[in-house]
């Protein structure tokens, strides 16, 4: 699917970018502890919201590039129809499973926009935030799954 390599694309590439720019705010702590008093509660959330969009945005593109962890032992022993077969059944149980985790992703994101969390610090930004990371994410991937799943090899 021509559509979703493209989403795929841009959304690594905008990774990328949160990813540079979470180092930069988190070195930027750092130097603000290190020379002045001035309490630094924002940076540190702030970083970690973005490195939960590149975490879960950017997963998509890494599974279509089959560059996750897999175990390939079987691979090497096993006949390539077998293999297939393997890697099928692989792949509809990732999708399972993050079918189920972005289902659950998109029922948290609810109820942080619906009950207005926010986090537990004195910045305390709304945690719809990352949720919605967590679902788009989730959910991106499990539609990457299936498609690989069922793409014609």
């Amino acid at each position: 699917m021509k559509l979703l390599d493209l989403l795929n694309r841009a959304i690594v590439f905008l990774s990328s970018i949160a990813l540079v720019l979470a180092s930069g705010v988190l070195t930027y702590s750092v130097v603000l502890r290190y020379f002045s008093p001035e309490p630094t509660d924002w940076q540190d959330e702030f970083s970690v919201f973005l490195l939960i969009g590149v975490s879960f945005g950017a997963s998509a593109w890494v599974h279509s590039q089959r560059g996750h962890i897999g175990i390939e032992a079987l691979h090497a022993v096993i006949p390539p129809a077998i293999d297939r077969i393997r890697q099928f059944v692989v792949d509809l149980l990732s999708a399972a499973f993050c079918g189920f985790f972005a289902w659950k992703s998109w029922t948290l994101l609810h109820e942080a926009w619906v009950e207005g969390y926010v986090s537990a610090t004195a910045w305390a930004p709304p945690l719809w935030i990352p949720y919605l990371a967590m679902s788009l994410g989730m959910t991106l991937l499990t539609t990457q799954i299936l498609v690989q799943a069922f793409r014609k090899s």
